[in-house]
């Protein structure tokens, strides 16, 4: 278990922490999912080991842990949602920061739910997972690539801050969970297009808590 503050290693550096082994970044969602079932073929599995298990060194995976999360039945925990919606927040707005060191707090990569509810989780995600690979591919690059990328990450930013405030409204938190997901999977096989679809899920997620108390 990490201690408080402790950061997570993004890219190599010196540090007096000593690093967890480095592993191939995914390349796809199928392979992310891989990394997670392998981490989670344990009793209890934490948010850490998740984050570790997709590699450290770039924020695109490590915002897919937390984005896909909510997209599951996962998001039935209680307060889950907002756990992952803080997660998405911290990680986005790092990267704009342009920090080289992805910190998060020992409350949040010590929190451990059963490794066989994860296990079915990423049973649930595996055909849309892999649908998703099968249609991209590198189109309209500059979307998701710097100066660009950075609208991408405010996006990903005030849909993480947004979720813990819409915890009791019905299928925001996923929609916007769904948002991320994409705009992560986007910017990590460069494929503009599905940076514009995230864009469509986005409006939707904004539009639930608006129907939802206007009537």
């Amino acid at each position: 278990m990490r201690s408080a503050g402790v950061p997570i290693l993004l890219n190599n550096s010196q540090s007096s922490v000593q690093p967890a082994p480095e592993v191939d970044l995914p390349q796809s969602l199928d392979q992310l999912l891989d990394c997670l079932d392998r981490a989670a073929d344990q009793e209890d599995v934490s948010f850490g080991d998740m984050i570790e298990a997709v590699g450290e060194r770039s924020f695109a995976p490590v915002l897919l842990v937390p984005a896909l999360a909510v997209v599951t039945p996962l998001s039935g925990i209680p307060l889950f949602s907002s756990l992952c919606g803080i997660s998405i927040a911290l990680v986005s707005l790092q990267s704009l920061l342009g920090r080289r060191h992805l910190w998060l707090p020992d409350w949040i990569t010590s929190r451990s739910t059963k490794g066989q509810r994860v296990r079915n989780a990423i049973d649930w995600m595996r055909k849309p997972a892999r649908w998703l690979d099968s249609i991209s591919r590198d189109r309209l690059t500059l979307l998701v690539r710097r100066p660009s990328s950075w609208v991408v990450f405010v996006l990903c930013l005030i849909c993480g801050a947004l979720m813990p405030f819409l915890e009791l409204v019905p299928f925001s938190s996923s929609i916007l969970g769904g948002a991320v997901s994409l705009f992560a999977f986007a910017i990590l096989v460069g494929d503009g297009l599905i940076a514009v679809l995230a864009c469509l899920f986005v409006m939707a997620g904004f539009s639930v808590p608006y129907l939802v108390f206007a009537t």
